[in-house]
């Protein structure tokens, strides 16, 4: 055994330090990209969309009121108009951007703790194609902007149950332990069902995309910088 290899082998039996700040941090769990399924995490992620640029066009006819084999009478048909007058804000079927919500501001309170940067997570080479051009797509959707935030979450790739396609989500479980709860009074469901029945119209209405249509508060979104 010559100098260069025992002092590889020397190298190889030496434990490697542990950096006492990352010992103190919450556990995550690496995987290859190869071997991550979304069911292993999805209590832990959020999900970037999809976006198409647009869905089918939605017809007067697509706005169901009662029942679909009973002709419409004329106080329905009243309703079923003034619906259609809000037509801009009704979506087809498919999976596109949709409105904005106005005068509501997402935000995310870590009182006075310091940013977070976590380290980039190695993407298998064969994903990498595919990642850039889910990344191009929410850029071009103006769901996601360049940043250069101290905060820094990594991206998971994560793989869909057909084995081919990927997921792009993001692991927020660092920032989740740092956020403060809002003390907010949610209603009880029996309360809402006495509210409700005097009621002469019910409406349910099926929203598209809910999570990406809230605007982030400017300061607040540089919490959500990703890497």
């Amino acid at each position: 055994m010559d100098r260069s290899e025992a002092t590889q082998r020397s190298k190889e039996d030496k434990p490697s330090k542990i950096d006492e700040a990352d010992s103190a941090e919450a556990p995550v769990y690496y995987h290859e990209s190869g071997d991550l399924f979304a069911d292993d995490i999805e209590q832990h992620l959020a999900v970037l969309p999809e976006m198409s640029t647009a869905t089918e066009e939605v017809t007067i006819n697509d706005i169901q009121i009662g029942d679909p084999d009973v002709p419409l009478t004329a106080d329905q048909q009243r309703l079923r108009s003034l619906i259609w007058r809000s037509r801009h804000l009704l979506m087809g079927k498919g999976n596109a951007l949709p409105p904005a919500a106005r005068w509501t501001i997402c935000d995310i309170d870590v009182g006075g703790a310091a940013p977070i940067a976590q380290r980039v997570r190695p993407v298998a080479p064969k994903y990498r194609e595919k990642l850039s051009d889910l990344i191009k797509g929410l850029l071009a959707d103006k769901i996601v902007q360049p940043s250069t935030s101290t905060w820094a979450s990594p991206i998971v790739v994560i793989i869909k149950k057909n084995g081919v396609d990927i997921r792009l989500c993001i692991d927020y479980r660092r920032v989740n332990q740092l956020t403060r709860l809002m003390v907010y009074p949610m209603p009880l469901i029996s309360d809402l069902l006495e509210d409700l029945d005097k009621a002469l119209w019910y409406c349910s209405l099926d929203m598209a995309s809910g999570f990406w249509v809230v605007e982030m508060n400017g300061q607040r979104s540089r919490i959500e910088s990703t890497q």
